[in-house]
């Protein structure tokens, strides 16, 4: 009975911890980690609320059309010789009293101030909009580099591990015949040697590969760095149709989508505004007002309703002013935001020139990485014909050891060295794609 107990217990054990180990095995694509990104990314985040500044900015800039309105109330108790604020006469004798008032005013003309403001705060919404937007492409392609990095390292690291899995099969193949006599004991010291420098290999790719995976967990703001694993998708490195335009064409196309010359064009805008706003103070100030005032005394016979209602008063009436000379205030902030608008004009050009540079760089980098990935296809067709011929030589004894060992290395860098160069490719595309507004992911 205690054995179908404890049977059954096990049963249920390796059922919930496959359940368990099967509920960790998530693999992440491309396009989740993108996506996951940009709800959670800090970055994106911190300009998310610069957007939302920008919201109260906004705000606050179409309360400046309405009135304002205030009012106040004061009570008090008075002692000695104090004016009675219902007659107006000195009363030397302690009394309380009680006055209350009502404000408003409405600004009418300030030198269109408010109406410039205004603008403004649209203005610089639409700048904080593109900001976003450019955070998050920037986030998008860390996220796309990180992603095809893991994918690289990952790959690599099968390659030592197959490498390692044929040197342990030559490394027990040969200490058998060196028992058997039919080798000298000193052929199996290069074996070994090679066996511990692959073994070094592997664990340092094992170190890179969690490295990375922790730097996109971070990206992501993932915290389970052990299990975090992407998905094994495969990323064809075909030749990209934005190769068959010149870096002149994506260079022009790439004006009008990248985010960094409209936030830059953007800010220009708002730099003019900024230079309307500063000269408003140039002009005069007209506003109306609005005040209501009553108040009571103690020390008067009246009832407090009578006295509320026969000393109550109005003001109403119009404000101007007219400013004359502020100690060249007002020049100094219109000639600070004309260079404040000049500097964003050169920083505009600054940044299409960037872009400029960008383009044709990564151009030149799509053409330079699809050779050398061509050419490391080839080492390494060239490495794998000659490490089977090694192969062959040396398992019928023609070849010794070291000879072999140096024609296994070599095959494995040549293997490794495809790998990098393959996915720099696909990344470098995907960077001048990406200039050419094309998606950095292709939802499915």
């Amino acid at each position: 009975m205690k054995k179908k107990t404890i049977s059954k217990i096990l049963c249920l054990a390796v059922f919930f911890l496959g359940i368990s180990s099967n509920a960790q095995v998530k693999k992440w694509t491309l396009e989740e980690c993108v996506l996951y990104a940009l709800e959670n990314n800090i970055s994106i985040k911190q300009s998310q609320l610069d957007l939302k500044t920008s919201d109260v900015e906004k705000l606050e800039a179409v309360g400046n059309f309405l009135p304002t309105v205030s009012t106040n109330a004061n009570y008090s108790i008075n002692t000695g010789a104090n004016i009675n604020p219902a007659t107006n006469q000195f009363n030397n004798e302690t009394f309380k009293s009680f006055s209350a008032q009502a404000n408003g005013g409405v600004t009418l003309f300030n030198g269109f101030l408010n109406w410039r403001t205004y603008q403004r705060s649209k203005l610089n919404r639409i700048a904080n909009t593109y900001r976003l937007d450019k955070m998050k492409d920037d986030i998008m392609l860390s996220v796309a580099n990180n992603f095809l990095e893991i994918l690289s390292l990952k790959e690599q690291l099968r390659v030592l591990q197959n490498q390692n899995k044929i040197t342990k099969e030559n490394l027990d193949r040969t200490k058998a015949l060196i028992d058997a006599g039919s080798l000298p004991a000193g052929d199996i010291y290069e074996l070994r040697a090679t066996d511990a420098g692959q073994e070094q290999q592997i664990i340092n790719a094992q170190n890179n590969l969690l490295i990375s995976k922790v730097a996109l967990c971070q990206m992501l703001l993932l915290e389970d760095y052990i299990n975090f694993d992407v998905a094994e998708q495969e990323f064809n490195a075909e030749l990209s149709s934005v190769l068959d335009e010149n870096p002149h064409t994506i260079f022009e196309k790439a004006k009008q989508t990248v985010n960094d010359i409209k936030v830059a064009a953007q800010d220009v805008e708002v730099a003019k505004k900024d230079v309307q706003i500063s000269k408003s103070a140039y002009m005069p100030t007209l506003s109306g007002f609005l005040g209501y005032n009553a108040r009571w005394s103690e020390s008067t016979p009246l009832s407090f309703q009578d006295q509320i209602y026969l000393f109550d008063g109005t003001a109403i009436g119009l404000q101007l002013t007219v400013p004359i000379l502020n100690g060249f205030s007002t020049r100094g902030r219109v000639q600070r935001s004309k260079i404040s608008q000049e500097r964003s004009q050169y920083l505009l050009k600054q940044a299409e020139l960037d872009l400029e540079t960008n383009v044709y760089k990564a151009y030149n980098d799509v053409v330079n990485s699809k050779k050398l990935y061509e050419a490391a296809q080839k080492t390494s067709e060239a490495r794998k014909f000659a490490y089977q011929f090694s192969k062959e030589r040396f398992d019928v004894g023609l070849q010794n050891s070291f000879d072999f060992s140096q024609s296994s290395i070599a095959y494995e860098n040549a293997q490794s060295e495809e790998v990098r160069a393959k996915y720099d490719y696909i990344f470098k595309t995907k960077i001048l794609e990406f200039y050419f507004g094309m998606p950095i992911i292709q939802k499915q």
